[in-house]
């Protein structure tokens, strides 16, 4: 069974306690590293700065304390494979789903296909807690 690494635990660690759950229970099906968790004002300037973020710091949820966003990447981590992208997301979602945490993918924003954010910026790592 994929277990975290010390790494990805202590990105991890700065997440809200729901997205850590969710995050737990899904490496028991699918193995993953966490990218990122909260992000610090250098930290989200230097994201938006590359193109991994279109949100300015202190308006993304990966600003909050604690993140109510994290960023998950599959093991091995290949950042072309969108299959495998793709296939985490399901499984995370199906998890949170599971447990009746509300998130959202950066992969797909909305199920609303007429919704501009669901085309607009496609963000595969990003997983991010929707209402409270």
């Amino acid at each position: 069974m994929p277990t975290f690494s010390t790494k990805s635990l202590a990105k991890l660690a700065t997440c809200d306690q729901r997205l850590r759950q969710v995050a737990h229970e899904a490496i028991q099906n699918f193995d993953f590293s966490v990218i990122a968790g909260h992000r610090n004002k250098e930290d989200q300037d230097k994201a938006c700065a590359a193109g991994f973020s279109k949100t300015p710091w202190p308006t993304s949820n990966h600003n909050c304390i604690p993140s109510r966003a994290m960023d998950l990447a599959p093991w091995p981590i290949d950042w072309k494979d969108v299959e495998r992208f793709k296939a985490l997301a399901r499984c995370v979602l199906a998890v949170a789903e599971k447990l009746g945490i509300k998130i959202r993918w950066g992969g797909n924003w909305s199920t609303n296909a007429d919704d501009p954010l669901s085309s607009a910026f496609i963000d595969m790592p990003h997983f991010e807690l929707i209402g409270d």
